[in-house]
């Protein structure tokens, strides 16, 4: 391990390029050589986005070659920046993308019949009035936007005056109603509907729409091995419940577990299948449907009930994602654009019903779509806690995709809207899943927090639902407030397109396919692969 010091000996490009590099972090933050190590992340030097934007434009003047801005993601520390710039000046072209470390393969490969899990139900509740299907559906093909402003009162309960904090951003996707609740439906006491988060009450309300759309009578599943699997992170609710001790109870710790949230859902309908809560940020819905497709595939669970929710209870998120620099100011998610300037955060709940394809037919289940692969994996130490690693965002595809990706017809991207994490996504979709196409067939990507804004905890399961729907109604829906590209993402070069106005399913392949993926801000990603449902032929029966 050698320092900033150390590499006084190094000549020619290697030692200018060290030199360059210690200098602008040393004038900058006023660091000492030695600290900058060649192991450590630059992000625990400090550095910024805008210095590392710049300390890129310095190595492209020194070397001559068109290295990418996000250069600084790719390489994340001094070692391994010296290692891709000396390879890319060795060239003499234009710096690629780190050619992807040799894997093992998946343990899950996609394409086979046995791991072919059916989506057969949905049930959602989601911003600008949305209750089923239908309705999100309506929103997303006519290019709906569900973001509004902050509801009256929403926060009153967690400010000592009832009024929002002056210029907090007021912006956001939100429910209607989040304390309306059949309680009694539930066979819940009123009581214990009060100390209930609203979480827990949205979620048991829209499972039981999902069996209901999936024609499943939820009193058959009792004592069966259904699972429950929920992506939830926020427990604001908490800090109403507990804030006066003297009203504290015996309700009060189920009301707020996180772990209730699913156990609940088994409880009500007595499911005696895995009932499991997952907390990975904005990937753990996504998350939660891969841990309910490796039940199934197991044989573990034979039905399962993956979704996740997200309610914004509390100014106090919003606040410290604003003072971060994190939420577009106009209240626009505006993914791939060249305006991305943050998210907008949105409230919601999906959950869909899944079953070993096998089964659905043999049930007679209405398949909406098939799941034919699923993945997750960590950033592991990026640049920074809180950064994007571009190589595990092309291991994750990898591994979902096992060299299959070339055909694939669409991507439901993460998409937040930030002027550096999608250029980030952008070339890890390109580098795994759009090298080698015709100039005709580009992968097409698009996001569906442009209409109903970052849903969190619940994001990676309504852009499943987005693609479930997209696929069932044969057409992808548009992508919005996309105007000017961002210059930081070459489309043509990467074979990535936007959709932003409706078109037809393309099938390249013949068949309609395509992923959604869901990162979570402290490195948890996750990534589903899905296509159209086809029955089998079944040969006619010979006459007798």
């Amino acid at each position: 391990m050698s320092d900033g010091a150390g590499g006084a000996g190094e000549s020619g490009i290697a030692g200018e390029l060290r030199r360059t590099i210690v200098s602008r972090l040393s004038q900058w933050y006023g660091l000492d050589p030695a600290e900058i190590d060649d192991d450590r992340p630059f992000a625990e030097l400090g550095i910024t986005s805008r210095d590392a934007i710049a300390l890129t434009a310095d190595l492209r003047a020194l070397t001559s070659v068109q290295l990418p801005a996000t250069l600084l993601w790719e390489a994340p520390t001094l070692g391994r920046l010296l290692s891709v710039v000396e390879a890319a000046v060795g060239v003499g072209e234009t710096a690629g993308l780190p050619a992807p470390t040799p894997r093992s393969a998946p343990a899950q490969p996609p394409g086979g019949a046995s791991s072919a899990v059916a989506v057969v139900g949905i049930g959602c509740r989601l911003p600008g009035g949305i209750t089923s299907p239908a309705a999100f559906w309506e929103l997303l093909s006519a290019g709906g936007n569900a973001v509004g402003t902050l509801p009256e009162g929403r926060w009153a309960p967690f400010l000592p005056d009832g009024v929002p904090p002056e210029g907090i951003n007021r912006h956001g996707a939100f429910l209607s109603d989040v304390a309306g609740f059949d309680a009694e439906f539930f066979g819940i006491s009123p009581h214990e509907a009060t100390l209930m988060d609203p979480q827990q009450r949205l979620l048991l309300e829209v499972a039981r729409e999902s069996l209901d759309h999936a024609a499943i009578p939820a009193p058959g599943l009792a004592g069966t091995r259904t699972g429950v699997f929920v992506g939830i992170s926020g427990n604001e609710y908490a800090q109403l419940t507990t804030a006066d001790l003297d009203a504290v109870d015996a309700w009060t710790p189920p009301g707020v577990a996180l772990s209730i949230a699913a156990n609940r859902l088994s409880y009500a309908l007595d499911l005696r299948g895995p009932s499991l809560a997952l907390d990975t940020a904005c990937s753990s819905s996504l998350v939660a449907v891969q841990h309910a497709v490796r039940s199934l595939v197991s044989g573990e669970t034979d039905t399962a009930l993956a979704g996740g929710v997200n309610l914004l209870l509390s100014p106090a998120l919003t606040l410290a994602f604003q003072r971060a620099g994190a939420l577009a100011p106009d209240g626009r998610c505006k993914t791939f654009d060249a305006a991305a300037d943050g998210m907008v955060r949105g409230e919601g709940c999906a959950v869909v019903v899944l079953k070993r394809l096998a089964d659905a037919e043999r049930d007679g289940n209405r398949v909406l779509a098939v799941i034919r692969s699923t993945a997750v994996n960590s950033d592991g130490r990026s640049n920074g806690l809180l950064a994007p690693n571009p190589e595990a965002q092309r291991a994750l595809l990898e591994q979902a995709h096992a060299g299959a990706g070339s055909e694939l017809d669409y991507v439901e991207a993460h998409g937040t809207g930030t002027a550096l994490g999608d250029p980030i996504e952008a070339h890890a979709l390109g580098a795994v899943l759009g090298q080698g196409r015709e100039p005709d067939q580009p992968l097409l990507i698009g996001s569906a927090k442009t209409n109903v804004g970052h849903l969190e905890a619940a994001a990676g399961i309504t852009g499943l639902v987005k693609t479930v729907l997209a696929l069932h109604h044969d057409e992808l829906p548009p992508h919005l407030n996309f105007g000017t590209p961002n210059p930081l993402i070459d489309f043509d070069a990467l074979g990535l397109r936007v959709v932003d106005s409706p078109e037809p399913w393309p099938r390249y392949s013949g068949r309609a396919t395509a992923g959604v993926s869901a990162f979570g801000f402290g490195g948890t990603n996750a990534h589903v692969v899905l296509e159209e449902y086809r029955p089998a032929l079944r040969k006619a029966p010979m006459p007798g």
